[in-house]
């Protein structure tokens, strides 16, 4: 049977360390336009304890989001030991382009999968590049996409990348700036023939877009001076209820659909959103096979150190477990993953991959 494996990985994690102490000279308002009353050690201490982020990675003034994709999306390549002109498809998972390091305006022309494919010097004008918009979960998706290509015979070997400078794009006087990160993680997907099933063997995304459409949004800066700025803008108390009562169902739709019980599943790697609020939401997906709570050891997270970069948490994530880069984490074959995200839309996606 025809299968679509991951024959190579890679990811490109900014230099650049902000840490949590960097904010407290930093000033906080409300939507309201008030300054919070708070004092800064104390709103950073409780960000802390809800995200569990300690600091996060920025790009450097110089570095655009297409540039991490492509060092991303380049040393997939090499571990993959392909030729690059036989792509079939490069997809990029974003939500803004190209932001410029001075001011939130997004750039999304040409997309960024053909800034990356130029920047690779990729010739082959039969490599299609195209971008997928779907929230955090847009790279998940860009993998949905990419097996349905391969399984259908339309493509080989694709390169699905997810890479975002969402700290360009978040609001200085914002708390929720904190949690925001930039970064790149991309795979070579590629088509593969096996006696037995490997790779992803199946996958399921919702989307719910009656209310949920405004947990995640574009606003003015909570500042007068950033009034005339559009920052991307959020309900925390909205999406964490949502993602609570929607992202453990989809999961285990995914499981149940794939024919594996819980029990085989080794390792969940879920969108780094929210510390916090990933444990919970592995907790509630456990709660639904009868067990009280998910075993640590089954959810990695990186965002203590790297924070959210949205569509770059899950490929970044893998990369980090690939090359035994994240303590306590590696990958064998024959164990059973899976991977999932929430986000903006309001979107929810997941899929299960069996390791060659």
């Amino acid at each position: 049977m025809v299968t679509s494996i991951i024959s190579g990985s890679g990811s490109y994690i900014p230099e650049n360390i902000v840490q949590n102490s960097n904010f407290i000279q930093s000033s906080f308002y409300g939507e309201n336009g008030i300054k919070l009353s708070s004092n800064n050690e104390d709103i950073i201490e409780k960000f802390f304890q809800i995200t569990g982020i300690k600091e996060r990675r920025y790009a450097v003034e110089t570095m655009l989001n297409s540039d991490m994709a492509t060092i991303a999306a380049q040393r997939a390549i090499n571990e993959a030991k392909i030729d690059k002109e036989e792509i079939d498809q490069i997809i990029v998972a974003h939500n803004f382009g190209d932001v410029p390091f001075d001011k939130p305006v997004p750039d999304m022309l040409p997309s960024i999968a053909s800034k990356v494919k130029h920047q690779l010097k990729i010739n082959n004008p039969s490599c299609v590049a195209f971008d997928v918009v779907f929230g955090c979960p847009g790279w998940v998706q860009a993998m949905i996409q990419a097996d349905v290509f391969i399984k259908s015979g339309y493509a080989k070997k694709c390169l699905v990348i997810g890479s975002e400078t969402l700290s360009r794009m978040a609001d200085p006087f914002d708390r929720d700036s904190m949690i925001y990160a930039d970064g790149a993680g991309a795979v070579v997907l590629e088509a593969s023939e096996r006696k037995n099933q490997v790779g992803i063997i199946n996958h399921a995304a919702l989307s719910h877009t009656t209310e949920e459409v405004h947990f995640l949004m574009m606003g003015e800066g909570y500042f007068e001076e950033t009034k005339d700025a559009n920052y991307m803008k959020m309900n925390g108390r909205k999406i964490y209820n949502y993602a609570l009562t929607n992202v453990p169902k989809a999961i285990k739709s995914c499981i149940d659909n794939s024919g594996f019980s819980i029990e085989e599943v080794s390792k969940i790697l879920i969108h780094q959103a929210n510390l916090k609020m990933d444990l919970a939401i592995a907790d509630r997906l456990y709660q639904l096979y009868g067990i009280e709570k998910a075993p640590v050891e089954c959810i990695p997270m990186n965002i203590q150190k790297i924070g959210n970069n949205s569509v770059a948490t899950v490929p970044v994530l893998y990369d980090m477990i690939s090359k035994n880069n994240l303590p306590n984490y590696s990958f064998k074959s024959g164990e059973i993953i899976v991977m999932a995200s929430v986000g903006a839309g309001m979107n929810i996606n997941a899929l299960t991959y069996k390791m060659p």
